[in-house]
């Protein structure tokens, strides 16, 4: 969408640059902001205190949002025997072993995440790494994707937990929500990604971690936010 086309300033005039904007209040203007035809995501972008060039530096990890994100997620699972059974039960959309491995390899891509047990680790990576990598999708125990309880790792994702890290410029972009949303659930699942975000603080980054906030919809601007003393620690 054209960055100063009519709409689109009319909603920046709705947005105060001169303020930074407490979390309940950016999520109470998102109601404003969001007039697409569709339900827009609501997304969190934080610039890190971090050196990004430093392997030491760079942040990433998973966290379970109270609300959600009101997207509905794809899940395919990598394991065998009485774990695929377990893997469907948990609401997995497509479970299985080799056999799936090889449908991925000749291009099925019908899921949004990927979860493996560690006996098939070796054969995912070998198979798949260069083709679900660059799409962020190879599983990773970093990120809550290999594991032993598929049941778990399947339910966690169905119900909103998302993964996060750092870009080569030392930014964090997680969704928190829906426009839809309730703001005050808004709010507490940016607070729990800000926890998370704080649990994963690397101990080699010096100074203010949390830098800056910005709160933006899918085809909205984005709000400036206030950052509480604790989250800049």
């Amino acid at each position: 969408m054209p960055k100063h086309g009519k709409r689109y300033r009319a909603l920046e005039g709705k947005v105060d640059r001169d303020k930074q904007y407490t979390i309940e209040e950016a999520a109470a203007l998102v109601k404003d902001i969001a007039t697409a035809k569709f339900d827009e995501t609501v997304e969190i972008h934080f610039r890190l205190g971090i050196d990004p060039r430093k392997s030491d530096q760079n942040v990433r990890g998973t966290v379970s949002l109270p609300h959600g994100t009101g997207r509905s997620v794809r899940v395919a699972v990598i394991t065998k025997g009485e774990n695929i059974a377990a893997a469907e039960a948990a609401g997995a959309d497509v479970a299985g072993g080799d056999e799936l491995i090889e449908r991925i390899a000749g291009g099925f891509m019908d899921f949004d995440a990927v979860v493996a047990t560690p006996d098939m680790m070796a054969s995912v990576g070998q198979k798949l790494a260069r083709l679900l990598g660059p799409r962020g999708l190879l599983p990773n125990p970093k990120s809550g994707t290999v594991g032993p309880d598929v049941t778990g790792m399947v339910s966690s994702l169905k119900a909103g937990r998302i993964e996060f890290r750092n870009d080569k410029t030392g930014v964090i972009h997680a969704p928190i929500g829906k426009a839809s949303f309730d703001p005050a659930n808004l709010s507490a699942n940016y607070a729990a990604l800000v926890s998370a975000l704080e649990g994963a603080k690397p101990s080699s980054a010096k100074g203010v971690f949390l830098r800056t906030a910005f709160l933006t919809t899918t085809m909205g601007p984005s709000i400036p936010l206030s950052l509480s003393a604790s989250a800049q620690s």
